[in-house]
């Protein structure tokens, strides 16, 4: 019982700093028609309903290529595509039309429900839609016309934000109406993508049946740029496949970073709370894409002096580093490189050069405990190299007690107090007894 208190506490309290900067944030989320069809479908809704309660406003732009491909087989109706884009002739209109009315009526009951020992108990969540999403006909194209298939010409963001500064979720679908009359059938990505660079949305969401994108030996890829997105859908166009839901929304998702919507995220629908655990953890589950990455090597600055404190006190009161003061640290903080995940140290590294023997020290490193299994320690080595060799420094040494075999497997190796810079030679500490390894960098340039 002790344990799992302790996991709940624990849980609330990493979890607290994101409640604290997603409120009042645009969040813009878009449920393919898989995850509409998913057994994980109600939970999904749960925790949209979950958002709203912690003081997110959201929009809601629901797919349903998989329920339409379902009601034209019944028809008897072979779906025709045009560069992974679907022709919509009258008669697969008028499907469209049903299905997508439909599934929007099916959302708003599933988020009017106040079910007692849900998340949605007691929110009376007010639903929203309407023709915000004006469309225009996509045209002809190598001689093929798309009929009823359209582009977004114009969102009305401004009537979507009052609805949203009232409280209500706006609920959007993937048929668009044109100024004079005619509806055109969109693709869901595409307005989800328009919507949030409309809205100057924080974040833009959706969901795959994986736990994110997956490289080729089936790990997830927790961070990508926006041309990283790009070669994976180009990829999978120039291998002349149908593009998934997934590849669909990275194209997407890329757009929308490179309009100033700060991070999207693809996570899977068939994981229970997989929303939330991306939303509300520092590492995530699934994968984002965003302009620059959620971890970030750096030098510290007189504002991370906090941070550093935090990560290195522990290791003080063990013995495994010499302790350092405040003011100290203030002092050598232009020495100090970080690693900072969304906002907080979870690694640091100094190095104190001695240019007159060409060497540096290698000190104070620290690896936040959830992250030391991790090749972040790699990363300072490499980064602190890099700095010692653009200040000409040929040897890197390190001075330990408890890392001996760490930093013999990085390539350091035994040495001598005879073999220190004179300055800290004169001040080794023959108490401390503390173990001497170098690192030879000069052919490493």
């Amino acid at each position: 019982m002790q344990e799992r208190t302790t996991e709940l506490v624990d849980g609330l309290r990493h979890s607290v700093p994101y409640i604290n900067a997603h409120h009042g944030k645009i969040f813009v989320i878009l449920l393919t028609g898989a995850v509409l069809k998913s057994n994980n479908y109600s939970s999904i809704i749960s925790d949209i309903g979950l958002l709203y309660s912690l003081g997110i406003k959201l929009v809601i732009v629901n797919g349903a290529r998989n329920q339409i491909d379902e009601s034209l087989k019944k028809y008897h109706i072979v779906p025709k595509y045009h560069k992974n884009t679907r022709i919509t002739d009258a008669v697969t209109l008028d499907i469209i039309k049903q299905v997508t009315g439909s599934l929007q009526l099916n959302i708003t009951a599933s988020l009017s429900m106040s079910l007692n020992n849900t998340p949605l108990q007691g929110a009376h969540i007010s639903v929203v839609s309407g023709n915000f999403v004006i469309a225009q006909p996509l045209g002809v194209d190598d001689g093929v016309d798309y009929c009823h298939t359209g582009k977004i010409r114009r969102i009305n963001n401004e009537a979507i934000a009052e609805q949203l500064d009232r409280g209500s979720i706006v609920l959007l679908g993937p048929v668009g109406v044109s100024v004079t009359g005619e509806s055109f059938n969109l693709a869901s990505e595409d307005v989800a993508a328009e919507v949030a660079i409309r809205l100057k949305a924080d974040k833009l969401i959706s969901f795959c049946a994986e736990q994110g994108v997956l490289d080729e030996e089936g790990r997830v890829i927790t961070d990508l740029y926006p041309v990283d997105a790009d070669n994976y859908v180009n990829q999978k166009e120039q291998q002349g496949k149908h593009l998934s839901s997934e590849a669909r929304f990275l194209r997407a998702a890329s757009k929308a970073c490179r309009s100033g919507v700060r991070r999207s995220h693809l996570v899977s629908y068939l994981i229970d709370g997989s929303i939330l655990q991306e939303l509300f953890s520092r590492d995530g589950i699934g994968t984002q894409v965003a302009m620059e990455h959620s971890e970030k090597v750096r030098s510290a600055t007189i504002n991370d002096i906090g941070g550093i404190l935090e990560l290195i006190r522990p290791l003080e009161e063990q013995g495994v580093l010499v302790k350092r003061s405040r003011e100290q640290l203030e002092m050598e903080i232009d020495k100090f490189t970080i690693i900072e995940r969304d906002n907080m140290t979870i690694g640091c590294a100094a190095l104190y050069p001695y240019p007159e023997e060409k060497m540096g020290e290698m000190a104070c490193v620290a690896i936040h405990p959830d992250y030391r299994s991790s090749s972040r320690g790699n990363v300072l080595i490499e980064k602190l190299t890099e700095k010692a060799t653009q200040l000409g420094l040929e040897k890197i040494f390190v001075l330990t007690t408890r890392s001996i075999h760490w930093f013999r497997e990085k390539g350091f190796n035994p040495a001598e107090v005879d073999d220190l810079p004179i300055k800290k030679k004169q001040l080794y500490n023959y108490q401390r007894n503390s173990k001497i390894l170098i690192l030879d960098i000069k052919y490493q340039k």
